[in-house]
Parts: structure tokens; sequence; C-alpha cells
């Protein structure tokens, strides 16, 4: 959407302009992580549907790679890593965290 698209814009620009101040800025581009507003909104779904959850859930998995959704643990840990000693060469990146949900190329 056109906000991510300005998000991503902005923050390859401003990271580029701190970098040599030993800041770096980039971005983490969530998928669909299990979480309770997550499954809120399957249960939900399903409800209106006349389905069951589990039908809705798997309707969610078919375009994911991965065949699951992420887990809160696992953005924590790409998002520790990029805060971490380890990561300060990265600059200005988008970080596509989806389980291959996406179909195209960055």
């Amino acid at each position: 959407n056109g906000a991510r698209t300005g998000l991503t814009g902005f923050v390859a620009g401003l990271s580029r302009s701190v970098a040599k101040h030993n800041v770096t800025i980039n971005n983490l581009l969530p998928g669909l992580f299990v979480t309770d507003t997550m499954t809120s909104r399957i249960s939900a779904g399903a409800k209106m549907m006349g389905k069951t959850y589990e039908e809705i859930e798997a309707e969610r998995l078919k375009p994911i790679a991965a065949g699951r959704f992420g887990s809160i643990e696992e953005f924590g840990m790409a998002a520790a890593f990029l805060c971490g000693a380890n990561s300060g060469y990265i600059v200005g990146q988008n970080f596509l965290i989806d389980g291959g949900g996406y179909p195209g190329t960055m």
C-alpha cells in the first residue's frame, strides 16, 4: 500500500544520512503472525462466513510458503538481531518476515 511504500522510502533516505554516526535504521515488514488480534479476526471471519476456524486458517495459510504463521518470538528475534552489534553494517534495508508469503522479489 501507499503508506508502506512511503515509509520504506523515507527510512532508506534517512538511514543513509545518519549511518556515518553509527545509527542504523531498517524496516521490519511482517506478514501474518500469531497474535490475539489475528486469532480474533479469524474467529470472527469464520463465524460471519459460517465456516470453522480451521477452514479460515487454512485459507489464510495457502499463500505462505512456510505453511504456517510466524510466532511473536520469531518477530522478536529478528528485531533483536537488527538492534544488536552484529547488524551494524545493515543500513536502510527492508526485512520481509512473512514465511515466503510475498510472491515477488524486492
